[in-house]
Order: C-alpha cells, then structure tokens, then sequence
C-alpha cells in the first residue's frame, strides 16, 4: 500500500509530501491520520527549521476526499471527527516557531485551501487555479478556512470567494496577498514559443519552494521562526499584550548564540565603511 503522506528530512528542512496524485491530493481517513502525525514530528524535531508542504501528482490538494465520505461516512459525527484529525495538523504548523512554505501547483480547492494557509510563503504554478467550492457539495468551510482567508485577503474578498463558484487564477491569487508568488517552467515566458507541460511547471514550483526554505535555514532561521510565530498568535492578544511578547522576544533572541554573532560581524562591517 503506498503511503498516504510522506515525510522527509534533509540537511534541516521536512518535506510533507500529499501523496494520493489519484484523487488529487484529497484528504481521507488514512492521509488525516497521516497528516497529523507527520505534522507533529516535524515541528517536534530540533533538527528541523523550516517545512515544505507539496502535492504529488497534477494537483496540490482538492480538500476533502468527497467519494471517500459519500462511501465510507455513517454521518457528520465522523466528518466532524476526521477535521478535527486534520485541525490538529493544522495547529501543529500554525502555532510552531518553524517557518513553512507550501509548493502549490495545480488546484488547490476546498480544505486544499486551509492546507495552504497553514504554510507562511506560497508559491503556486502560473496556471494553477485556487477555489473554495465547499458550497457546490452543500458543505460549508472547515479546516480553518474561515478563520485564516480572511486574515489573509479581508473578509469581503474571503466572502466573494466563498459565496461564488469562482477559481482563482494565480496572478489573482498573487494580487489578493493569498500566495506570494506564481511560478512559469522554463521556457513558458510570453513569447518562448515552447511547449511545456504541467509537469515543468510543477517542479518549478517546487525548485522555488525550496529555495525559499533554504534561504531560511542559510540565514537566521530562529529568528524568522520567532517572527512567524509573533504573527500568528497576535490575534490572540491585545495591541499592548503584543507589544510586552515582542519587547520579550527580541530581548530573548539578543541573548542567543547566533544574534550576537551575526551583530557583532555587522558592528564590524559597520565600522570598516
């Protein structure tokens, strides 16, 4: 039986892979225990600082596996449930100190949509196409979806999505702040004049991804860790709560090996200019 998930980990940086390519990344009962799990390992290791979240297959994730409920679900107790399996993972990736980027190619839709916004830098193909279609099937948002669109496009855009039967483009994406960036494969430029397939595109999303990471792994990961972490438990708090958790973060991350590192070699630049 292939795994519904995999997990990887190199030089620093956890891969979660989507790996259902068949129903388009969906989420049933063994990818949610999947999901959970590997969540929980890699924002739990010290020897992970930043996650990738990819998709196998054409698509990053079209949400919840629909045939999968229509057959295997006695009712709404168990759909209920199997979110609150995925909000777990969910959890696991938004209140870490680790910073996650998510490869998004292809479609992303429904839960698919929560599954992104659980990553802290997007990056999607040129011709992917983001949605939320919950209200096609007569189900309404989960998987964190109504809490985390509109903190990340406003709440009349999050309306406009969820009310509609409307996809996305990537560049739309890109313009509404919902990804940061919309990847073409080599080649594919206006005027190119190269064939290219999805799949070009889909690694290029996915090189990009990488980099990104990596990036954060070169340069004082701890430190973006802490930022992302400031960001996405401010709701949490009041403006002058926020104002007492950041004066004792910085304080914090001045006393680490690294911090005094990195401003003692930029005191010395400093003075050589």
């Amino acid at each position: 039986m292939t795994d519904p998930l995999l997990l990887t980990i190199d030089e620093g940086l956890a891969r979660l892979t989507l790996n259902r390519p068949a129903s388009l990344n969906a989420f049933d009962a063994d990818l949610a225990h999947a999901w959970r799990d590997a969540t929980a390992e890699a924002v739990g290791r010290d020897d992970v600082g930043a996650i990738l979240i990819e998709g196998s297959g054409r698509a990053f994730c079209a949400g919840g596996d629909v045939i999968a409920m229509s057959t295997g679900m006695a009712g709404g107790h168990e759909i209920t449930a199997l979110a609150h399996v995925i909000n777990a993972g969910i959890l696991s990736l938004t209140t870490s100190a680790v910073p996650v980027v998510a490869a998004a190619h292809g479609t992303t839709a429904g839960g698919g949509l929560g599954i992104l916004m659980c990553s802290d830098y997007a990056v999607v193909g040129a011709s992917s196409k983001i949605g939320s279609r919950y209200a096609n099937i007569g189900l309404t948002p989960d998987l964190s979806v109504s809490a985390q669109l509109a903190r990340a496009v406003g709440e009349r855009r999050a309306l406009q999505l969820l009310l509609q039967d409307r996809m996305l483009s990537a560049h739309e994406a890109v313009a509404w702040g919902l990804v940061a960036e919309a990847i073409a494969a080599p080649g594919a430029e206006a005027g190119a004049g190269t064939e290219v397939g999805p799949d070009a595109e889909a690694d290029a999303v996915r090189r990009r991804a990488e980099q990104i990471a990596r990036s954060w792994l070169d340069g004082a990961a701890g430190a973006y860790g802490q930022a992302k972490r400031l960001v996405r438990s401010q709701p949490s708090r009041s403006f002058e709560e926020q104002l007492n958790v950041e004066a004792d973060s910085i304080g914090a991350a001045f006393d680490t090996p690294d911090a005094q590192a990195r401003i003692a070699g930029f005191a010395a630049a400093s003075r050589t200019r």
